[in-house]
This record gives C-alpha cells, sequence and structure tokens, in this order.
C-alpha cells in the first residue's frame, strides 16, 4: 500500500484479540439494576416465608361466621369467655367439688367421670366442674396465655360457679402441668391435687442434665424437633405442624405409634366416652390457638420449676398426688421420679406396666380419687 506499513500479527496476539472483542460484546446487567433485582428477589422470599408462618386468625365461638355457642360458659375478667360443664351430685348436695383440667387436643368432655363408678360419686358426694382450657372447645383463645393465666382462670371459674374459698383440682396430661401452676399461683385455694401422668417439660431447670437428656433422646426424632422448635422458636410452631415436607408431632399427627402395650389394650376395650360426638369441636377455632399454642406453652419458657414449689399444705390440711406409668411413652417415669424425689410431700404412685391411659383401665380413677379425698393426708 502507498504510504502503508505492513504489520505481522502473531497468531496468539489474534487469538487474545478475538477473545477480548469477545468479551467486549458480552451482555451484561448494569450493577444498580442485579442489586435491585436481588433485593427484590431476597424481599419476596421473606414475604413469603412471613406468610408461610403466620397462622390463619381464630373462629371465635359466637362471632359472625364462627362456631354457635352451645355450653353455659362464664365471663372473666378480661372480656374473655370460659365454657364449662357440671357432672357428678349437684353442687349445693356435693361434700367435696372438683376441678378438672383436661389434656392436650381435648376439650371439657374429656374427664374423668365416665371411667368412675356411679356408686362413688354418690357415696362421696362428688361434684365435678371440667372446662374447655382457652382455645379449645368453646372457650375464647387468650393470646397471652401463660401458666399463671391458666392458675387464675380455674380460681375465677371457681369463684364464679360458687365453689367457696377451697376446692380440688386433678389434671390429665398436659392438663396436669396446669395443676402445677395452680400449686404455686393459687395453693391457699386448694384443698388437695392430682396430678395424672402430668406432661414433662424437658428444659424445667432443677433436673440433672444426664436425666433430662436420657429422657429426651428416647423421644421420637420428630417429637424431639417438635418440642425444640415450640421452645427454641415459637414462632415456628403453626408453620411446623402444618408443614408437609418433614414429619411433625406424633402427637397430633400419627399418636398411635407412642402408645405403650397396655394404652393399646385399653383401646380395644368398649368405649365409655364416645368422641365421635363432640371431637369436631376440640379444634373448631383453629389448630394455632388450641394444640399449637399448648405447645408453646407447655415446652416454652417457665417462670417457675416444679421442683421448686413448696408445699401447699405444711400443715398436712391437704394431699398432692402424682401418678405415672412406668411404661409412658409419652411422659418419662424418669423425670417424674425426680420430681417426686425432690418435693417428698408428694405422694408418688407409679403403676407397674401402665401407659398413659391408665385411667381408663378398670378401677384405677376410682382409686386415684379416693386417694385425694378420703386417704391418708
Amino acid at each position: 500500500m502507498a504510504g502503508g506499513e505492513n504489520r505481522k500479527i502473531s497468531a496468539a496476539s489474534a487469538r487474545a484479540h478475538t477473545r477480548k472483542a469477545k468479551q467486549n460484546t458480552s451482555f451484561q446487567l448494569p450493577s444498580g439494576l442485579l442489586k435491585k433485582g436481588l433485593a427484590l428477589l431476597f424481599v419476596g422470599i421473606a414475604a413469603w416465608t412471613y406468610q408461610a408462618i403466620q397462622p390463619p386468625a381464630p373462629k371465635i365461638c359466637g362471632s359472625p361466621g364462627g362456631p354457635q355457642v352451645t355450653a353455659p360458659r362464664i365471663k372473666l375478667r378480661d372480656g374473655r369467655h370460659l365454657a364449662y360443664k357440671e357432672q357428678g351430685v349437684s353442687k349445693d348436695s356435693a361434700k367435696h367439688k372438683i376441678v378438672y383440667v383436661h389434656g392436650f387436643d381435648s376439650c371439657r368432655h374429656d374427664t374423668i367421670v365416665p371411667y368412675l363408678s356411679p356408686e362413688l360419686v354418690e357415696e362421696l358426694g362428688v361434684y365435678i366442674v371440667s372446662f374447655d382450657r382457652p382455645g379449645y372447645g368453646e372457650s375464647d383463645p387468650n393470646p397471652k396465655r401463660s401458666m399463671k393465666s391458666m392458675a387464675l382462670d380455674i380460681e375465677e371459674l371457681a369463684d364464679q360457679l360458687g365453689l367457696g374459698s377451697k376446692f380440688y383440682v386433678v389434671g390429665m396430661s398436659l392438663g396436669g402441668q396446669v395443676v402445677w401452676s395452680c400449686l404455686k399461683y393459687i395453693p391457699t385455694r386448694l384443698e388437695g391435687a392430682a396430678l395424672i401422668a402430668p406432661v414433662i417439660n424437658f428444659w424445667w431447670t432443677g433436673f440433672p442434665a444426664n436425666i433430662s437428656n436420657e429422657a429426651f433422646n428416647r423421644q421420637f426424632w420428630n417429637d424431639r424437633w417438635a418440642l425444640g422448635v415450640a421452645h427454641h422458636a415459637p414462632w415456628l410452631t403453626y408453620w411446623w405442624n402444618t408443614q408437609k415436607w418433614f414429619p411433625y408431632s406424633n402427637v397430633i399427627g400419627d399418636i398411635t405409634v407412642v402408645l405403650s402395650p397396655q394404652d393399646k389394650e385399653i383401646e380395644k376395650l368398649p368405649k365409655k366416652l364416645d368422641r365421635s360426638t363432640y371431637a369436631a369441636q376440640v379444634r373448631q377455632q383453629g389448630e394455632y390457638e388450641s394444640l399449637h399454642r399448648d405447645m408453646n406453652v407447655a415446652f416454652g419458657k417457665w417462670e417457675f420449676s416444679p421442683v421448686e414449689v413448696e408445699n401447699p399444705f405444711p400443715n398436712s390440711d391437704g394431699s398432692v398426688h402424682l401418678w405415672q406409668g412406668d411404661e409412658d411413652m409419652l411422659v418419662p417415669a424418669s423425670l417424674q421420679r425426680h420430681i417426686a424425689h425432690k418435693l417428698p410431700w408428694i405422694q408418688y404412685h407409679e403403676l407397674l406396666g401402665a401407659g398413659h391411659s391408665f385411667p381408663q383401665a378398670e378401677g384405677i380413677s376410682d382409686t386415684i380419687i379416693k386417694e385425694l379425698l378420703i386417704g391418708k393426708k
């Protein structure tokens, strides 16, 4: 070329030049747009997560669109309603008045009464009032529910029904936990108490680590996870027990896997209580305010530990009984023994070969009530 200059370019230089050209022509998002996209993705995931862990609003009994009110109810100081059921002899003729506290996934209809002999009830003059714990059956939910609030609800129920200055409390399973709160917060109102296979909170203070860890590790792995969520991350309890990715609590799902041999035999007996007539009422206001809040309160952080409870009857004018099956697969007997050892004023009854449903076995409920009302005090 005229006035031009011949330049030789090596093959390596040509390849490098080609790569650079390709790199310069590749598509790239502006850095600001990329950041905005990632931020929107994060917000979307966060919003989905927030929605997933939020329980639906409860269907309050008596409210528009809510279940009907069919039971007698009292109105508490804070405006909530508590539904109750009276059984046994009439209140006016009763010699002994008992407030019965139902367990997990139950209601006022689930009491000890069907398993008591009518003759014993008449002979001892036993009046029993049971009630729907908050969120169950026809009792209003209590978003501020605690072990203390439960004891105060029982005290107010007794006062509004005119049970007198003193009364007995009997609680089954998780209802037995509530009896601990009565012993702690309203001891002067009690004439006696019976805790029947009361549920254990593995995080109560006062348990030796080796005993509590061993008992906890004997639970099914999915139950350990469910209890751990209720204790450490209660805001996740609803999601954990409604999601389909991992197995959730057996007590909510398939309770048959945690039944002892005796429990399974009891299941085969003719039913003295037909739950099919009222089972739909138990969770009718929503599972969160009944089952899930129950778990959060029962296995959350307590204000006290039962092993620190003082004797409510220092003058031996009443008695406290703790009943436990040694083959209970839901509530470990080893921890009940420790509590009984730390609290010598507890009258501890351990039943050999018994599971969690032993009060339904023939004659056992009669024995429990007789020990409480006329046994050695």
